[in-house]
C-alpha cells in the first residue's frame, strides 16, 4: 500500500462516521431550512479544512485524487457541504502554490488552526462584466477599508474569512476580510430551488477593515484555479449520483406493492425496474471516474507549477473539467429524474424528499454555464485556441483584455 493510499484510508476512517451522522440529518435540515452550522463545525474540528495541507505542516497530505474521493463521499451524505467549502478549498490551494514567505507561514498556521475561508467574488448589481462595484480604498490613516455588496457568497456565513474580489483604482484585486468585525453583514437570502443550505447569500461591507498584506493582485492567483473550483462542483455532482443510486436501491428493496401490469411479483425482481437501477449505477460510476480523471489533471498542474510544462498542464486541467461538466450536467439530473420511474407515485410524496437530488444537481450544473464551455472546447479542437480560465457575469461586456472574474 502506497503512502497516498494509506493517507486516504486514514482520512476515510476518520471522516466516514461523521459523514454517516451528517447523512442522517440531511433531509430534515433541508425541509426545515436549517443551515448546517453544527455540521460545518464538526467537519472543522475533525480537520476537513486541512486535508490538502502537507503532513509536516499539520495537514493530512492528500493529493487531489484522494481529496476528490473524500469530497464525493461528503457530497453523497449532503451535497451542500462540499460546496460550502469550495472557497476554502481554492484558498488553501492558493496558499500551497505561493512561494515561501512570512504571510504564507501565517496563513498555514491559520488554516491548520481550523480557520475557514468563504467566497465573495460575484455581484448582482449594475457593475459591468469584469468589473467590481465593491472597492478597497485607503483611509486617512493609511489602513485599508472595503465598501460594497457581494452575492453568491458561498461558505462565508460559516467562515472566519471572506475571500473577496474588489476594485482598486480600476484594477481587480483580492481582499481577505475578517468575517467577524463591525462593518460586515451576511444574509442567508439565497432563494435557489437547489443547494439551499450553502449560505450562498448577500454580503455587505461598510468600512470593513483589511490587513495590509491581505490585499493582493488578482493575477497572483494560481493558474489552475478555475479547474479547482469546477472540480469541487463536479465532486458534488458525483456525490449526488451516488446518493441517487443509494436511495433508489433502498426504496426498490423495501417496496412491497407492485402493479398488475408489472413484470414481476416483487418490484425487486422486475427486470424493467432493475434495468433503470443498472443505468443509475452506471451514472454513479461514470461520474466518479470523470471526477477522478479531472483530479489527476489538477494534481499534474500543481506538480509542474513554475516549470515549462505549466501552461499545457493548466490547459489540460481546464479542458478536462469542462468536458466532465458537460457530460455530468446531462447525466446526473437525468438520473435524478429516472429514479422516479422505478417507484411510482408514492415516491413523489414530500416526505421522501427524493426531488432534492434533481433540484440540487440542476442547481450545481447551472454554475458557469456549460454551453459556453462546450463552445470553447470546440474552438480548441478546431482552431487550437486556449480556453478562458476565469469568467464573469455583469450587465455588459468590457473591452477585451480587461480583468474578468468567475461567476
Amino acid at each position: 500500500m502506497g503512502a497516498q493510499t494509506q493517507r486516504l484510508q486514514a482520512a476515510l476512517d476518520r471522516f466516514r462516521p461523521l459523514f454517516d451522522e451528517i447523512a442522517a440529518g440531511t433531509v430534515a435540515r433541508e425541509q426545515s431550512h436549517e443551515l448546517p452550522f453544527v455540521e460545518v463545525e464538526k467537519l472543522r474540528d475533525a480537520g476537513f479544512g486541512r486535508l490538502r495541507l502537507p503532513i509536516e505542516d499539520g495537514g493530512f497530505g492528500l493529493d487531489w485524487t484522494s481529496f476528490a474521493e473524500v469530497l464525493i463521499e461528503l457530497a453523497t451524505a449532503d451535497s451542500n457541504l462540499p460546496q460550502i467549502f469550495r472557497g476554502h478549498i481554492a484558498y488553501v490551494e492558493h496558499i500551497l502554490a505561493a512561494s515561501p514567505s512570512e504571510r504564507r507561514s501565517r496563513w498555514i498556521d491559520r488554516l491548520v488552526g481550523g480557520e475557514l475561508v468563504g467566497n465573495a467574488w460575484s455581484e448582482n448589481g449594475a457593475a459591468a462584466v469584469g468589473t467590481n462595484a465593491t472597492r478597497v480604498t485607503r483611509r486617512p490613516d493609511g489602513t485599508w477599508r472595503v465598501d460594497g455588496r457581494k452575492f453568491y457568497t458561498t461558505g462565508s456565513i460559516f467562515s472566519e474569512w471572506i475571500d473577496a474580489t474588489v476594485d482598486l483604482d480600476g484594477e481587480t484585486v483580492t481582499a481577505l476580510i475578517r468575517r467577524h468585525q463591525e462593518g460586515v453583514e451576511i444574509s442567508d437570502d439565497w432563494d435557489g430551488f437547489g443547494q439551499p443550505l450553502t449560505g450562498t447569500g448577500t454580503a455587505v461591507f461598510t468600512d470593513a477593515s483589511v490587513d495590509d498584506d491581505d490585499v493582493e493582485p488578482f493575477t497572483s492567483r494560481f493558474p489552475y484555479q478555475t479547474a479547482v473550483y469546477q472540480l469541487t462542483l463536479l465532486s458534488v455532482l458525483a456525490g449526488i449520483a451516488a446518493a441517487i443510486e443509494r436511495d433508489t436501491v433502498a426504496q426498490v428493496r423495501a417496496r412491497t406493492r407492485t402493479y398488475s401490469h408489472g413484470s414481476a411479483n416483487l418490484v425487486a425482481d422486475d427486470p424493467q425496474v432493475l434495468q433503470i437501477v443498472g443505468e443509475l449505477t452506471a451514472t454513479r460510476a461514470t461520474a466518479r471516474a470523470l471526477v477522478l480523471d479531472v483530479a489527476r489533471a489538477v494534481q499534474h498542474a500543481a506538480d509542474v507549477l513554475g516549470t515549462p510544462e505549466t501552461e499545457d498542464a493548466v490547459i489540460a486541467a481546464e479542458l478536462g473539467s469542462a468536458q466532465a461538466q458537460i457530460v455530468l450536467t446531462d447525466l446526473v439530473p437525468r438520473a435524478a429524474s429516472r429514479l422516479f420511474d422505478t417507484l411510482g407515485a408514492s415516491a413523489v410524496r414530500s416526505g421522501t424528499a427524493l426531488d432534492r437530488h434533481w433540484r440540487n444537481a440542476r442547481t450545481v450544473s447551472s454554475h458557469n454555464p456549460w454551453i459556453f464551455k462546450a463552445r470553447q472546447l470546440g474552438d480548441h479542437a478546431v482552431n487550437g485556441r486556449a480556453p478562458e480560465f476565469v469568467w464573469a457575469v455583469g450587465e455588459s461586456k468590457v473591452p477585451a483584455g480587461s480583468a474578468a472574474l468567475q461567476g
